[in-house]
């Protein structure tokens, strides 16, 4: 997840997308049913604050990692600074995750000897082998994952696998976007024609549905980065964008046009610095911190207290912010001072 630039505002919207999708799992999390989430009603099931936070995350994100793919002077270079992003906060929200267990572990199986219990960092740090349940913990609850947001990690460091395959056309930008617009294209029809046939199918352990819905939304952002999007943004370009979404949401037809729209939105929006908001930054990116460490925070909130779903998003809320910048000034900032480091070698 590629740290942004201080002139333009998407540090901010990259947290307020991590905050959308905790209100929506604290629907699901506190028994209460996602189904019952405001927007989600009120948009005729056409939309959800997870829905719109996972989304622009991967619009986001398929934008500035092309950027990164162009900055990077060789391949090992761009994956490593893709694994430095991605891996040292996970192993360590694993970590404190398996030293929580013990204190809440109600299974009459020992501990050391439940084999969900030894493979849950593993599995989840592999990525492909996601692993949510441990079986005894959290059993009596309405979720028993204990970190049910792990799931979409492996779909987006999948799309970081797919840029690097553009290493073989780097210089021939032409047609790079020659190539992410057929992409794109093809999973528009694929996913608006075909779902019936690939959205249950399977790679890697990874669903077609959300292969094709997400990946949809980073191919998008992919798209307009090798459209140079910043150079032509403008305020009625986004307005216009939003409100022919708007009116897709009112005659149930967001679906068909969300990928495009939404996108150029979101980008729209962050590359139109706004005072105050543009400043977001100088606190650190907490969003990936907060995205991955939530879901477990608001497991916990529920298992001791039994909180009514409006002080239970607040307060899932509060705690998750708090733990999203700990991650960012402890490990996720410290990890990436050695992004250079593979390259440092090779010349050496």
């Amino acid at each position: 997840m590629q740290k942004m630039h201080r002139t333009n505002n998407f540090d901010f919207l990259r947290f307020l997308f991590a905050i959308a999708v905790i209100i929506t799992h604290s629907y699901a999390l506190s028994g209460v049913g996602e189904d019952q989430e405001w927007l989600y009603r009120i948009t005729n099931k056409q939309l959800s604050f997870s829905g719109l936070g996972l989304s622009g995350f991967f619009v986001i994100s398929g934008f500035f990692i092309f950027r990164s793919f162009e900055r990077s002077k060789s391949l090992v270079n761009y994956l490593w600074k893709r694994f430095l992003r991605v891996f040292p906060a996970l192993f360590i929200v694993l970590l404190l995750s398996l030293c929580v267990i013990p204190f809440i572990y109600e299974s009459k199986v020992p501990l050391l000897l439940n084999s969900s219990y030894l493979t849950y960092l593993p599995y989840n740090l592999s990525l492909y082998g996601f692993q949510g349940v441990v079986s005894g913990v959290f059993d009596k609850q309405p979720y028993h994952a204990i970190n049910g947001s792990l799931w979409t990690i492996r779909y987006e460091f999948s799309l970081y696998l797919a840029i690097a395959f553009l290493f073989l056309i780097k210089k021939k930008s032409k047609i790079i976007t020659a190539l992410v617009g057929f992409v794109f294209i093809l999973m528009m029809l694929l996913y608006h024609y075909g779902l019936d046939y690939v959205g249950s199918s399977k790679v890697g352990g990874m669903l077609g549905v959300h292969i094709l819905n997400l990946g949809g939304f980073f191919v998008a952002g992919t798209l307009l980065a090798t459209l140079n999007f910043e150079r032509w943004n403008s305020p009625a370009l986004i307005g216009i964008s939003l409100v022919i979404a708007i009116l897709a949401i009112y005659f149930d037809m967001y679906g068909m046009v969300k990928h495009l729209l939404f996108s150029i939105v979101v980008l729209g929006i962050g590359f139109i610095p706004i005072k105050g908001i543009r400043s977001f930054s100088n606190f650190g990116d907490a969003s990936y911190g907060i995205y991955i460490y939530a879901f477990p925070i608001q497991q916990l909130l529920m298992y001791f207290f039994k909180l009514d779903i409006t002080v239970f998003i607040i307060t899932s809320i509060f705690i998750s912010i708090l733990f999203g910048f700990l991650s960012w000034h402890l490990i996720e900032k410290r990890a990436l001072k050695f992004k250079s480091k593979p390259q440092r070698l090779i010349k050496n």
